[in-house]
Parts: structure tokens; C-alpha cells; sequence
């Protein structure tokens, strides 16, 4: 049996420029999520990092290659958009799955046909559904999250926004847009998660398209839905401020590797993204629906940007 030899390189790390752009950008994030449900939040995070950068290291040290920012990004998106309290080593599972399954069985860097932090994220979402669905907590108030571990037990609860409009229950706007609701750890926001997509498409990491067209078919979609009657789904503005819509839009859509690569394929990917992220929320059983809409239209990325190159390199043939 032939054994696997590993190289560690004198530079075990590569810094990408872009993919550090990403972390900066989702740090005011991570220092949120300890803010609204206290330092076990950084904790997770930090567990998550350790044992993604330790799975891609086993991957790509055997071939004397070095560990790259992007497992960063993989780390901190996935952690991101884990309820507050999921136990450790369910975390540590998914992002184990989320590199080895959804980055590195593609070959790595560049390769991956499917977001590998949805995949990770995926994984779990089936695996433990009670723990991913109906375990949520209350933000801690005011300072209470820089002193506390985690929220009281007293502050679990099985409603986020989404959940609560099925219900009829509708929250304040001001709270949606601050981030003083239940959720995911880094989903809550919408003025960080905006001004850190916004600081990305400045520096030109993030492809604009992607990021505006997923928040135009969100917003016509569900505007269509209420146009017509069917209040399966909340006005627009509300759709988009609740659950992982806008964090979805920034940090998920707008992943480059897995997105589509054409400029009229990005108009198209990312609004039908948003698009089924609303229909999924008010037809099927899952109360959210940007990871399964992310997976599904990376599953045809290819067939999409290859159309319109043939359909483009035919009109320019005829002209």
C-alpha cells in the first residue's frame, strides 16, 4: 500500500489579495455576531478556522503546496451563517465537509463548480435539522454580548423574521436594518453586511452584477407575489433585509470562482438566485432558501456561460 508523503512547503501560505479583501469585509461581522449573542459566537468561528485551514492542509501539503486565503473566506461565510448556539463539533463537521467535499474533491483553488461554505452549510442543514432550524437566540441587549458567553437559555427561541411573517407577526424595520433580531451569526445586520459589499464592489473584488441583479430578482419576485395577492411573502424591502437575503447577495452570490463568468451570465445567475430564494421561502417547507437557490444555479454556471458565448460568437459570425 503506498504511502502518502507530505511536503510541507518554506511558504505555507499563500495571501490573495482579493480573498483578503473578502475577510476584512466580513470582520465588522464577526465583531457583531459577539456583540448580539456573545463570545461563544468568536469561539465557533475560531474552531471553524482551525479545522478548515487544518482539512485544506492535508489536501495540499502532500503535493508541497501551500494553504490558500480562500479557505479564509470558506471559514468565516460558512460560520457566518450558523445559528449562534449549534454545538462545536457539528461546526467543525461542516467545514471539514465544506473544503474537502465542496472545494478540494474539485482539485482545489479555482476548481470548485459549487460554493464550498453552501455545501459545508448544506451538509448540516440535513444532517441535524433540529439544531439548524429550531435553535435560535435573542440578541443580547445593549452591551450585553461583550459580557456575556452566550445567550440565556430564556433567549432560545424557534422564530427569526421569516418565520415570524408566516406567523403574522411583522417586525420593526429599524431592527432588520440594525440587527437586533434572531438569526444567523453574521445575517442579522443589513448596514454592516451593506457597507461590507459596498467596500467590496469598490475595490472590484465582488462582481457588481452579481451582487445587484440577486437583490433585483428578490425584490421583482416578490413584488409580483404581492402584486398579485399571493402574500406568501413579505413586501419587497422586508424580504430583502430579512433572514441571509442581503448576505447572500454580498458574500455568497458574488463568489467568483462557482458564479457565472459572462457579463450576461451574471445578470442572469444572480437574478435568478434572488428570484428562487423568494420562491422558495413562500412555497416550500424551509423557512429560508438563498443556500438551496446558491447550489442549484451553480449546477448551471457551465451550461449558462457557454450558451451565450456560442450565442455570441453566432451573432458576431452573422454581423
Amino acid at each position: 500500500m503506498a504511502q502518502i508523503k507530505y511536503q510541507i512547503p518554506q511558504k505555507w501560505f499563500l495571501t490573495q489579495k482579493p480573498m483578503i479583501r473578502v475577510c476584512y469585509a466580513l470582520m465588522p461581522l464577526v465583531a457583531a455576531s459577539v456583540y448580539f449573542f456573545g463570545w461563544r459566537a468568536l469561539v465557533l468561528s475560531a474552531v471553524i478556522l482551525f479545522f478548515g485551514i487544518i482539512t485544506e492542509a492535508l489536501f495540499v501539503f502532500r503535493d508541497g503546496k501551500p494553504v490558500t486565503s480562500a479557505v479564509l473566506v470558506t471559514c468565516l461565510i460558512f460560520s457566518l451563517s450558523l445559528p449562534p448556539t449549534l454545538p462545536f463539533w457539528m461546526a467543525a463537521i461542516g467545514i471539514v465537509v465544506a473544503v474537502a467535499m465542496g472545494k478540494m474533491a474539485f482539485g482545489g483553488f479555482g476548481r470548485n463548480v459549487f460554493n464550498p461554505a453552501m455545501v459545508g452549510r448544506c451538509f448540516i442543514y440535513i444532517t441535524f435539522p433540529t439544531q439548524m432550524n429550531n435553535t435560535w437566540a435573542e440578541p443580547l441587549q445593549r452591551l450585553g454580548g461583550l459580557y456575556a458567553w452566550e445567550p440565556s437559555p430564556d433567549a432560545i427561541t424557534k422564530a427569526t423574521p421569516l418565520i415570524q411573517f408566516k406567523e403574522g407577526i411583522n417586525l420593526p424595520m429599524e431592527d432588520l436594518f440594525f440587527g437586533n433580531v434572531s438569526g444567523s451569526l453574521g445575517e442579522t445586520s443589513a448596514l454592516l453586511i451593506l457597507l461590507g459589499g459596498m467596500y467590496l464592489i469598490y475595490k472590484k473584488t465582488a462582481p457588481w452584477r452579481l451582487a445587484l441583479s440577486c437583490v433585483a430578482g428578490g425584490a421583482v419576485v416578490s413584488g409580483l407575489l404581492n402584486l398579485f395577492g399571493l402574500n406568501v411573502v413579505s413586501l419587497p424591502l422586508t424580504a430583502l433585509l430579512s433572514g441571509s437575503f442581503l448576505f447572500g447577495a454580498a458574500f455568497v452570490a458574488t463568489e467568483p470562482i462557482s458564479g457565472a463568468k459572462t457579463k450576461a451570465g451574471q445578470w442572469i445567475y444572480g437574478f435568478m438566485i434572488g428570484g428562487l430564494t423568494i420562491v422558495l421561502r413562500g412555497y416550500s417547507n424551509f423557512a429560508e432558501g438563498m443556500m438551496f437557490s446558491v447550489l442549484l444555479m451553480n449546477a448551471f454556471v457551465p451550461i449558462l456561460d457557454q450558451t451565450i458565448n456560442t450565442l455570441q460568437r453566432e451573432k458576431k459570425a452573422a454581423s
